[in-house]
């Protein structure tokens, strides 16, 4: 037996041999492309939220019209994530992540040409639908590639770099929206940015391997084997002496792709789990950032200073997710989301009662900080407590829900924020985070340094005893 076979019994050979992989070049090329591509998501959700104000004015919309353009692209995220997910686990991680960028795209591009609010409402639903499951398929692709001890630093630094996308929609549209470079008003150059940086993420392609572990689901053996050994050749390249792999006795779950196995034990529970957190989480997290120019001027600032000061909170996102990369393994992955969305709603009430400049930047800042470290830790849970061939269509599937929550929110905190103030709308989104910390708690398994195939997995003798 070579030290490339695993002589545990069910534990995939493949999955033993990508675990006792350290990082290496390749390893950090793809999160560095993936960073990229969840650049744009990040980018296109704030991007509904800095310009909401601005928009209101170009277009002149009524108070109904403004929740429905906020809520246009969260409602084509939540189509994606339902089927580009899915795609995920019939076709591939890198071809529904490639598909999602080029759908994104086109439709960014065409926003930007909108001669009114009903052509920008429907080009942002159709570019949401492109990008609503990159996050979640993202999520499962670095799961598949990086070993346990590095999963969730290296899909921290990911966010990390996607979170630059919030800030730079911010700043991006205070420098752009006073002016109109070569006669094409400046919030419509701010869509182009995001076509034509995604075009960019798309030529990067090559770089991008296909999930060993989902090759060798879909019974594709011989490919999943010539990407591992690209990984191993490329690490005794770099000097590292490859230990032998894993052998602890686990049997694996039900590895099937039927959907209703995400409604039957040992899932059933973390299906559930996963659902209610996506449908509360999105209040705390999406919340903050599609409101927080509209909260500032109905604090009394004009729309060229709320949005200087929604891009100088907007710093706390890459700062915030760039806190976590030295944590993220070092406390237990449900703690962390627990703990962080605990301190959202605490900062979220006093950025909502605020009334000083200095007391909003601050609390605006920390809320964001805060938020990324909740998110990212998120994002690493979600990815961790399903099997492989379902991973991606669970991942999506629950997260779709999010964005379906997002796109009900501004009919509910918009009217709220007009007739009860920001103070309120921010007890409403602490109310939602404190349920969602409960659901975590009661429900969440452990998974911060585990393989996926032992959290998803039974010890052999209490299968034995079943």
């Amino acid at each position: 037996m070579t030290d490339l076979q695993s002589p545990a019994r069910g534990i995939p050979t493949i999955a033993a041999r990508m675990d006792r992989l350290p990082i290496t070049r390749h390893h950090r090329w793809l999160t560095v492309v993936i960073g990229l591509g969840l650049f744009f998501d990040i980018y296109e959700i704030f991007l509904a939220g800095v310009l909401g104000s601005v928009l209101s004015e170009e277009f002149h919309l009524s108070a109904s019209l403004l929740p429905l353009l906020l809520s246009s692209a969260f409602l084509g995220m939540f189509i994606g994530a339902l089927t580009l997910g899915r795609l995920a686990d019939l076709l591939g991680r890198r071809r529904a992540f490639l598909l999602s960028l080029g759908i994104y795209s086109v439709f960014s591009l065409l926003a930007a040409f909108s001669a009114g609010p009903v052509m920008l409402l429907v080009t942002r639903f159709l570019a949401g639908i492109g990008i609503g499951a990159e996050p979640p398929v993202s999520d499962t692709y670095l799961g598949d590639l990086l070993p346990p001890e590095n999963r969730g630093r290296y899909t921290a630094w990911a966010y990390t770099l996607s979170f630059c996308g919030v800030p730079a929609a911010g700043f991006l549209a205070h420098w752009l929206v006073p002016i109109a470079p070569f006669g094409f008003s400046g919030w419509r150059w701010m869509f182009l940015v995001g076509a034509l940086g995604a075009v960019i993420v798309f030529g990067l392609r090559t770089a991008l391997p296909e999930s060993p572990r989902w090759l060798e689901a879909v019974g594709r053996t011989d490919e999943a084997d010539a990407v591992v050994r690209r990984f191993e050749v490329q690490a005794l390249a770099e000097g590292n002496v490859l230990p032998r792999p894993d052998a602890r006795p686990v049997v694996a779950a039900s590895e099937t792709a039927a959907l209703r196995n995400l409604f039957v034990r040992p899932y059933f529970r973390r299906t559930l789990m996963m659902s209610v957190f996506h449908v509360l989480q999105a209040w705390g997290y999406y919340g903050f950032g599609t409101l927080v120019p509209l909260v500032l001027v109905a604090k009394g600032f004009p729309v060229v200073q709320s949005l200087l000061f929604s891009a100088v909170t907007f710093i706390g996102y890459p700062v915030g997710s760039a806190l976590s990369i030295p944590i993220v393994e070092r406390i237990e992955r449900k703690f962390l989301v627990m703990g962080s969305g605990i301190a959202m709603a605490v900062f979220g009430l006093a950025f909502g009662y605020a009334s000083t400049t200095w007391v909003i930047l601050l609390f605006g800042f920390l809320y964001t900080a805060i938020s990324n470290l909740f998110s990212n830790s998120s994002h690493i849970y979600q990815a961790e407590i399903f099997p492989t061939q379902l991973r991606g269509t669970a991942t999506s599937g629950t997260y779709s829900l999010s964005r379906l929550s997002s796109a009900a929110m501004p009919f509910v905190l918009v009217p709220l924020l007009h007739h009860a103030g920001a103070g309120i709308v921010f007890a409403v989104v602490a109310g939602a985070m404190i349920a969602m910390v409960l659901d975590i708690g009661l429900l969440g398994p452990r998974t911060t340094g585990r393989a996926l195939e032992s959290v998803n997995s039974i010890p052999a003798a209490q299968a034995a005893s079943c």
